[in-house]
C-alpha cells in the first residue's frame, strides 16, 4: 500500500540536449533496493521506448534523441542487491513464524524431566564426608586408568 503520493520534475539528457517532466512517485513504507522506479507512466510521458536487451533508455529531446543506458556490470550488481534483499525479507518472515511456534518459557532446572536407570558396573560414592547432608554420585568402575 502507498503511503502518499509526490509529484517530482525529472530530468534526462544533458546540458545541450535535454527533457523535463513532471512524475507522480508512490511512497512506500518498506526498504526497498531502488530509490524510484520508473515503469509505464514514466515511459509514456515522455515517449520513451526501453530496450531490455541493450539496456537502453530512448526519447525524443529538444536537440534530438536522447539515449540512456547502463553497463551490464552495474545491472548485475544492482540484481545481486535486489536478491539479497529479498532473501532478508524472507529469513526475516520466517523467523517471525519460527519465534510464534517456539515456547517462550525456559525449561525448570529443578524439574526432573526422568530418572537415570543404575548400569551395571557404576557404584554410588558419598560427596562430602563432612556434611551434615548427605550427597551421593554414581561413578563407573569400567572406566581406564587413563
Amino acid at each position: 500500500m502507498s503511503l502518499e503520493q509526490i509529484d517530482l520534475p525529472v530530468t534526462f539528457g544533458g546540458l545541450s540536449n535535454y527533457r523535463i517532466e513532471t512524475l507522480t512517485f508512490e511512497v512506500v513504507g518498506f526498504p526497498r533496493t531502488y530509490h524510484a522506479i520508473l515503469g509505464q507512466p514514466c515511459y509514456m510521458k515522455f515517449m520513451a521506448v526501453p530496450n531490455y536487451t541493450y539496456l537502453k533508455l530512448k526519447m525524443l529531446g529538444l536537440g534530438g534523441v536522447i539515449t540512456i543506458g547502463t553497463s551490464f556490470q552495474c545491472s548485475y550488481e544492482c540484481e545481486v542487491e535486489c536478491c539479497d534483499h529479498a532473501t532478508t525479507i524472507i529469513a526475516s518472515g520466517e523467523l517471525i513464524a519460527i519465534k510464534k511456534e517456539v515456547v517462550e518459557e525456559a525449561p525448570d532446572p529443578k524439574k526432573s524431566t526422568g530418572s537415570f536407570e543404575l548400569v551395571e558396573g557404576s557404584k554410588e560414592v558419598l560427596i562430602d564426608l563432612d556434611s551434615s547432608e548427605v550427597k551421593m554420585v554414581r561413578i563407573g568402575t569400567m572406566l581406564s586408568s587413563e
